[in-house]
């Protein structure tokens, strides 16, 4: 297998992830001894902060399926992964064979490098897409044209005409730039997990269909996983239901203040504008009825009362299905700037249910992997590389529990760790990025998410004699500001500062512009810290490091299974 400028580039960074990742919670060397913090065995009160540990496949607990069911390899369709065939319509056919399939199936790739121009689709449950290995000796996909050039389904279609009718342009007159959005700038994938004929996301209301609402919530208090219902008489053990809650009252209703508190802040028009629609949604699994009582896989996010309505609905998801062991590369390819992404994506991840991504490289792509419409993911030892600016690495939006834990990202990324519109209970747990770190908790509803023992390596700027670092950046649209709601939290930040300021600076983190409740606990470095975080619930540990609990998730999984 030749050595490419693009894999050589690929091994040189994830060397220099390999050698970041070396010390685990400290750093190495002369900074080590030189380190303006100290470290606490002294747990921190977690009074008031959400159980994170349900987030990821099984809810936090199930192992990860290994049984490969039936096994349908590429090569018995004439695949050939040496680097200069079109492997695409053998990988099709393969990938129907594996469709037609009874029970479990896994599609797997041997070693090679196997050249593709058209979208792969899973459209089924109890699958695995699996390659050998994502190291330089494994299974590379490598993808040389765009989505713009190669997706012509009418998926995106209703994105299409939002966009044009929100006038959603990239406008930057020192660059001569103003230029519709991308559908593709946050959409789609190479490797597309979904419902054929499934919506994409509600954007437009003329789209809406009534929702196949089984009942009524009748009470259950928040944070706990009791929920009386009105009617439990379709509703058995096992099934996965969607608890939805909406602004039934417009900017007055109870689900406003139950997500922002008491703020004075303005709420974007979207949270309460098209009061059928929900503004909140979890997607769970009933574990047992009793009655009208049923006991569900985790926790709600908000009580459940006449004052706080909310509703049971039926929605469709794919179950068991992985992919793993891979490489996935796309060309060097000229970037063209923000939301002006040609569709060099990797994999879309949508109506998906206890499903995973695991030990995948993914170089030069647009977006790394995208999450909408899902539940329960585990996404894990995922790599990101590559010389392109990148929108995001990992995105979780839509979505509720999914857990990215072990991520490396190590090429330049707008949004390099992002919760998006209506992400809940989202964990990044462990991830280490490289450059232009910053945490991205984008507008829309999203709230109980947790950056967990994330390092972010950074270069701080003077401003007005100080050195700062806006280490909380979220983007999104004006009407779905603020930036976040309720019980976000930021535990065990690590940050090196690999240039900038001295060794005798004092560098301030800001959380600008951001939402509403955010808990900073536990935030450590190369250079001494300080925090500025508006409207934030708690800041504290700033210069600590919590070796009580390096990880949050870890010690709630771990006491929860300890109660169990």
């Amino acid at each position: 297998m030749s050595d490419t400028p693009s894999r050589r580039d690929t091994l040189r960074q994830l060397s220099a992830l390999a050698g970041a990742g070396l010390t685990g919670m400290g750093l190495s060397g002369e900074a080590l001894s030189r380190t303006p913090f100290t470290r606490t065995h002294t747990l921190p009160s977690l009074k008031g902060l959400p159980d994170y540990s349900y987030a990821g496949y099984g809810f936090g607990v199930a192992p990860i399926p290994s049984e490969p069911g039936t096994v349908i390899d590429v090569r018995s369709f004439g695949a050939k992964g040496d680097g200069e065939t079109d492997d695409s319509p053998a990988v099709r056919e393969a990938l129907a064979a594996a469709h037609r399939v009874e029970g479990k199936v896994t599609l797997r790739f041997p070693a090679g490098r196997f050249v593709l121009t058209e979208v792969l689709r899973i459209e089924r449950s109890n699958f695995v897409f699996e390659g050998a290995g994502q190291d330089d000796e494994g299974t590379t996909l490598y993808f040389p044209r765009p989505l713009r050039l190669v997706d012509e389904t009418q998926t995106l279609k209703e994105l299409r005409e939002y966009i044009r009718k929100e006038n959603k342009r990239q406008v930057e007159k020192d660059r001569n730039i103003d230029y519709w959005f991308s559908e593709y700038s946050w959409s789609e994938g190479f490797i597309r997990v979904g419902i054929p004929g499934v919506r994409y996301a509600e954007y437009l209301p003329e789209y809406d269909t009534p929702p196949d609402i089984v009942t009524a919530g009748a009470s259950g208090a928040k944070w706990t996983r009791q929920l009386e219902v009105a009617d439990a008489s379709g509703i058995t053990p096992g099934q996965i239901l969607q608890i939805q809650w909406f602004a039934d009252k417009g900017r007055d209703s109870a689900i406003l203040r139950s997500l922002y508190g008491d703020t004075t802040r303005t709420l974007g028009q979207r949270h309460y504008d098209n009061p059928a629609r929900a503004l909140i949604s979890q997607t769970t699994r009933v574990i047992s009825v009793k009655g009208r009582r049923l006991e569900l896989g985790d926790p709600l996010l908000h009580a459940v009362s006449a004052a706080q309505p909310a509703r049971l609905v039926r929605r469709a998801f794919l179950t068991d299905v992985g992919i793993q062991g891979l490489r996935i590369e796309f060309p060097d390819a000229p970037a063209f700037g923000h939301h002006l992404e040609e569709g060099y994506n990797a994999i879309a991840l949508n109506e998906m249910f206890d499903g995973w991504v695991r030990d995948v490289t993914i170089h030069n792509a647009d977006s790394g992997i995208l999450t909408y419409d899902s539940a329960s993911l585990t996404l894990s030892g995922i790599a990101t590389t590559g010389a392109r600016e990148a929108h995001y690495s990992v995105h979780v939006g839509n979505a509720h529990n999914v857990l990215v834990k072990d991520v490396r990202v190590a090429n330049p990324v707008v949004h390099p760790l992002s919760v998006n519109t209506q992400a809940t209970r989202a964990v990044y747990s462990r991830a280490v990025v490289l450059m232009r770190g910053l945490i991205d908790q984008h507008a829309g509803a999203n709230h109980e998410n947790l950056f967990d023992a994330v390092r972010l390596h950074i270069r701080p700027k003077k401003a007005d004699g100080v050195w700062v670092h806006d280490t909380w950046a979220g983007g999104g649209a004006p009407y779905w500001q603020p930036n976040h709601g309720l019980h976000n939290s930021t535990w065990n930040l690590e940050v090196v500062i690999e240039g900038g300021a001295p060794w005798s600076a004092e560098v301030t983190l800001r959380g600008l512009k951001q939402g509403i409740g955010e808990n900073v606990i536990g935030v450590y470095g190369n250079r001494r810290l300080s925090v500025i975080y508006p409207d934030a619930a708690r800041i504290e540990g700033i210069n600590v490091c919590i070796e009580a609990a390096p990880s949050l998730y870890d010690h709630q999984l771990a006491q929860r299974q300890t109660r169990t």
